[in-house]
This record gives C-alpha cells, sequence and structure tokens, in this order.
C-alpha cells in the first residue's frame, strides 16, 4: 500500500511503530518531513509537503503515542 502526504492517519501509525518511544511534539519538521520521505511504502514528493500537512501528520502520530503512554 503507498501513502501520500494527505493519509495522514497511516503515516502517523508507521511514524509510532517506527519511533514509538519518541514524543512527536519534540520532534522538528525538518527532521519529521525526512522521516516521512524515508518511510518504506511513501510514494509522495518532497516538494509536496507543507507546515499544515506536517502538522497535521504530527498529530496523528501523537493520538498514537497517547494511546500507548497517556497525556
Amino acid at each position: 500500500m503507498s501513502i501520500t502526504w494527505t493519509d495522514f492517519r497511516e503515516i502517523g501509525e508507521s511514524l509510532f511503530e517506527k519511533y514509538d518511544t519518541l514524543n512527536p511534539l519534540t520532534v522538528r519538521f525538518t527532521d519529521l518531513r525526512k522521516w516521512v520521505i524515508d518511510l518504506e511504502d511513501f510514494t509522495g514528493k518532497a516538494d509536496e509537503s507543507n507546515e499544515k500537512k506536517l502538522e497535521a501528520i504530527q498529530m496523528a502520530w501523537l493520538e498514537e503515542w497517547k494511546e500507548e503512554y497517556g497525556d
């Protein structure tokens, strides 16, 4: 299954699986962008990202993280 920049939930889940103990709110957007691009199933283009999409990805990841570790 391929994922792109608008697959926020899928990206958030993938990032949580890969970086499960890392609080997503501590990640800089520059790092987040690179990590998304490096995901195995990611097929989006680097220049299609923007702050709004990165924030949505971060919030989806945070939701996964909170389910595991709480607030």
